[in-house]
């Protein structure tokens, strides 16, 4: 691909996969989307940069269109359906990793709007907290056997992730044989309900707790998700948050995700 003046965001090959699966998800409106292509690339290019949205290349459209596609599709929540859709029928469920990380939030990153509620309120609404790496957002995946994101969600930087694995388990289209996770996830009650779902639990316990079994075989995969998690980094809007609200921040994972699936 090229944009007008030869900028390289996507290849025709790229393009060809991603469009239909854009047609199927995005609004659709009775002014049809002109030069939608170009528009996702100058989407793809602000966050794959980390830049402001006013730094995108003259030569991939006008940079307020970019801006306002992504915020509305954001919120209407195109980016986590077309995440979904790159990966129906394609989920490995042989095993299913869990894991969660820390990313440093971008001071602009503060400010969304206030909407009644007070400064705590609002940071955990739009997932920003201080934790010891500092202000930030704390994000959590479920990835499949191959190591492929198949579902987000956020929390303030001092979360901690247990509480949202049982949602994350919730998002996978069956039910996995493993599910791999790190001595965060430890705890009784989630391995039982692991267990429950009709899979088996890969979790070491904590140095505190008493032996539980955790085959090395199955937990010496979990460089997949730790690869997964360097892959999505390699985005700088992913590595460092600079989206105001959690909505368009997961709307940023998705998108990165979906284009890793394409990859894969």
């Amino acid at each position: 691909m090229t944009g007008n003046a030869g900028i390289h965001v996507l290849s025709d090959k790229q393009w060809a996969e991603l469009e239909p699966l854009i047609d199927e998800v995005r609004p659709h409106c009775k002014v049809s989307h002109e030069n939608l292509r170009q528009t996702i690339e100058a989407i793809l290019w602000r966050h794959q940069n980390g830049a402001k949205w006013r730094a995108i290349p003259g030569e991939l459209g006008p940079w307020w269109k970019a801006a306002q596609t992504f915020i509305r599709w954001s919120r209407l929540g195109v980016w986590e359906r077309l995440l979904d859709l790159v990966q129906e029928g394609r989920v490995a469920l042989g095993m299913a990793f869990l894991d969660g990380t820390n990313l440093r939030a971008h001071q602009k990153a503060a400010g969304a709007k206030k909407r009644g509620a007070n400064s705590e309120e609002r940071d955990r609404r739009e997932a920003l907290g201080r934790s010891r790496g500092g202000y930030g957002t704390k994000a959590c995946v479920i990835a499949d056997g191959r190591g492929r994101a198949a579902a987000f969600t956020l929390a303030p930087g001092q979360a901690h992730e247990l509480p949202m694995a049982p949602d994350l388990l919730d998002e996978l289209p069956d039910v996995p044989g493993w599910v791999v996770g790190d001595r965060g996830y430890a705890s009784d009650a989630f391995r039982e309900r692991i267990w429950t779902i009709g899979a088996r639990p890969a979790i070491p316990p904590k140095r505190t707790d008493a032996p539980v079994a955790c085959p090395s075989w199955i937990y010496n995969n979990r460089h997949l998700v730790e690869n997964l998690w360097a892959r999505l980094k390699e985005w700088r809007a992913v590595a460092t948050r600079y989206e105001k609200t959690a909505r368009s921040f997961l709307g940023v994972l998705c998108f990165a995700a979906t284009l890793d699936w394409l990859r894969s």
